[in-house]
């Protein structure tokens, strides 16, 4: 079954903070009752090697650490559950493809970047500057330095990131009025028209639907 769950789950977002974002399907403003794809520790630490927010040996410290204290394993799973539902928070009424902002959306932004900003931080004390000499500057910043955490700490890191430069206008949702999934991705095309997470899935499903439905409505007339 964790196999299958993890072919089944699409890597669509373009970024490793929508990525997480799309760890629920489908994904919709206000509803809690999509299918999570990180009911467990093992499924978030083969899910961020598959993303490659761990390495192999990053991933082996971790599991070795998560193996250890399963109470561990627990709370970055919970840490990394509350980043991406603040995350999802902060960008889903942003995104194109999305329906009107709901009337208490500015309460609902406020609590969602303190939470950002308490995880951030707390990754922020286990980071560290460590000499490099390749790039612009003298020192890199090393982020995710205790196993333990490494992985919700990383994706804090990635959301921030995002928080502070994504273009918008590139920010879409795949339209769940007309059959998507409400996936979060980053359009990149050079005309700005990508309209679903992915031709191959929902987009051809679409299709298909509105194929089906023209040929029904034919053989009614």
């Amino acid at each position: 079954m964790a196999e299958d769950r993890k072919e089944e789950l699409r890597i669509v977002g373009g970024h490793p903070a929508l990525d997480l974002v799309n760890t629920v399907a489908p994904r919709l403003p206000g509803e809690t009752g999509g299918r999570d794809y990180l009911p467990d520790p093992a499924e978030l630490l083969a899910w961020s090697r598959r993303i490659e927010i761990v390495d192999p040996a990053d991933a082996e410290a971790v599991a070795a650490v998560w193996g250890s204290a399963p109470d561990l394993a627990e709370k970055a799973l919970r840490a990394t559950v509350e980043i991406r539902e603040a995350t999802y928070v902060v960008l889903a009424q942003r995104a194109s493809g999305v329906g009107p902002k709901p009337a208490d959306f500015e309460q609902q932004q406020g609590p969602a970047f303190e939470r950002l900003m308490l995880r951030w931080a707390a990754a922020s004390a286990r980071s560290m500057l460590v000499s490099t000499d390749s790039g612009p500057g003298v020192a890199d910043l090393q982020v995710g330095t205790s196993p333990a955490l490494m992985i919700p700490d990383r994706l804090v890191a990635t959301a921030v990131e995002l928080l502070r430069t994504v273009e918008l206008r590139q920010l879409r949702a795949c339209p769940v009025d007309d059959g998507g999934c409400g996936f979060l991705f980053l359009d990149r095309s050079r005309n700005g028209s990508r309209r679903w997470c992915s031709m191959d899935d929902c987009g051809t499903r679409a299709k298909i639907r509105k194929l089906s439905a023209r040929r029904r409505s034919a053989s009614t007339v």
